[in-house]
């Protein structure tokens, strides 16, 4: 179990520095909001395909509560168990924020000023986090050799299809609180986004369980 936390911590940690660090380093070179916005999502991804490749075997990869929530849900994972889990991703999603701005020569810590609110931005978060984990779901049953792909591919490109640019965390989305840079949001905005990503999740995981049931099921 140790060792499985330590996975999800790093795995976390690496993904909020990915996210915050390549949009720091993408609105400071470029000053174009749009190419900014695709070096943040090619670094994401790419970062989530060496995550999940590598950690996978350790802990699942999760590195988000949403996708733990699910995974309980579906019986894949404890609930005494996935509760730690979550805490130890907000943890780690933090440090990994404080890491980027250590990096970066920023003021360790932040509030973002960042407003992103409106029900389209919700709406987006919602199908974000459905989309993300229906498809961890699918590619786990039937394709299993593939869901860092599945994942990474599925991120990037979410980035730029929702309004919102697919946060689809609730940990990712607590730490981006806490950097008032390229990738940050409002903290008085961070509990609806949350809201909205636990019932995507939650949505993903009975219309998973309804389309692709378990051999067990």
């Amino acid at each position: 179990m140790i060792k499985r936390l330590a996975g999800e911590a790093i795995g976390t940690a690496f993904l909020l520095i990915a996210v915050v660090g390549s949009g720091i380093m993408a609105e400071r070179l470029t000053g174009d909001v749009a190419l900014a916005l695709l070096a943040n999502a090619i670094a994401t991804g790419a970062a989530l395909y060496v995550l999940i490749t590598t950690l996978g075997p350790v802990s699942g990869a999760h590195f988000n509560p949403a996708v733990t929530l699910a995974m309980a849900v579906r019986g894949r994972i404890g609930f005494s168990e996935g509760l730690v889990y979550a805490l130890v991703q907000v943890v780690a999603a933090i440090i990994g924020v404080w890491i980027a701005h250590f990096m970066f020569e920023t003021d360790i810590i932040q509030t973002s000023m960042k407003v992103r609110e409106g029900w389209p931005q919700l709406g987006s978060e919602a199908l974000a986090t459905f989309g993300l984990v229906f498809f961890i779901f699918l590619a786990v049953r039937y394709r299993g050799e593939a869901v860092a792909t599945t994942v990474a591919l599925y991120i990037t490109g979410a980035y730029w299809f929702t309004a919102s640019t697919s946060f689809a965390n609730p940990a990712v989305t607590i730490a981006r609180s806490l950097t008032d840079t390229f990738s940050g949001i409002a903290p008085g905005n961070a509990p609806g986004f949350i809201l909205a990503q636990l019932a995507g999740a939650l949505c993903a995981a009975g219309v998973a369980a309804w389309l692709s049931p378990d051999e067990q099921d």
